[in-house]
């Protein structure tokens, strides 16, 4: 894919799912992915596997929640390869629970990891690119953005940032960067792991088992909007399953 070959293409969240999905189909496609999450031996074996493969990642712990963390992980990019192409910002977490709960700790790290990392990633990555006078941005928000469904009030309020820091970054972004959201609906993924509400936590993984959509459905639309022409801007992509109302 000459639109995707040799770009430098970090991605947040990596270890596992959607990130580990598109991390290995970048690769794949002939991208060098520098790769961040809190797992770092998850992280060696991904970067091992995608070695193997014959593609190219290196790797560094990151924790969104730490804007030094997103500085470090964009200065392995520029470090090692002397520029950086693509920040694909998914890390994120949904401990959903009804409001009546007042899982307020739950709420508090949905706010630091759903929007503040994404925010961490756009102060890292910004003066990159415009120093280079090219870049994309590509976060990660949800369906959950669009819908708005019971116990979900407080995830879908950080996916509806996502997209509305997202669109405010587009127009503000100028005809040399790109800025795209991806919307996944439900994806087998570890979302129900961040999940401290039993009774919804088992909901979820019963559902994941019968419907879900893999994360490389995910990853493909990831490639899509990155593969695109310099002058196209591939605006929002919503995923999801037929099986999801």
């Amino acid at each position: 894919m000459p639109g995707i070959r040799n770009k430098i293409i970090a991605i947040t969240g990596a270890s596992s799912g959607i990130g580990e999905a598109t991390a290995l189909l970048l690769a794949s496609r002939g991208a060098k992915v520098v790769l961040g999450a809190r797992g770092l031996n998850r992280l060696e074996a991904l970067v091992a596997r995608i070695a193997e493969a014959g593609g190219e990642a290196v790797c560094a712990p990151t924790d969104v929640t730490r804007r030094d963390d997103l500085s470090q992980l964009v200065g392995l990019a520029c470090e090692r390869y002397g520029k950086l192409d693509v920040l694909v910002s998914n890390a994120g977490i949904g401990p959903i629970s009804p409001l009546d709960d007042l899982r307020v700790e739950d709420w508090e790290a949905m706010v630091d990891i759903n929007i503040k990392g994404v925010l961490y990633g756009i102060a890292s990555a910004l003066p990159v690119f415009r120093a280079q006078g090219s870049g994309h941005f590509v976060n990660i928000a949800s369906t959950a953005a669009h819908r708005i469904v019971p116990n979900m009030a407080v995830y879908a309020g950080t996916k509806l940032a996502v997209r509305a820091i997202s669109e405010g970054l587009r127009q503000e972004a100028g005809e040399k960067l790109r800025v795209t959201v991806i919307s996944p609906g439900f994806t087998r993924t570890n979302f129900a792991e961040s999940m401290t509400d039993p009774a919804l936590k088992a909901q979820t993984l019963a559902s994941m088992d019968k419907f879900a959509i893999s994360p490389e459905a995910i990853a493909r639309a990831i490639a899509f909007a990155i593969e695109q022409p310099a002058d196209v801007d591939v605006g929002e992509i919503v995923v999801r399953p037929t099986a999801q109302g």
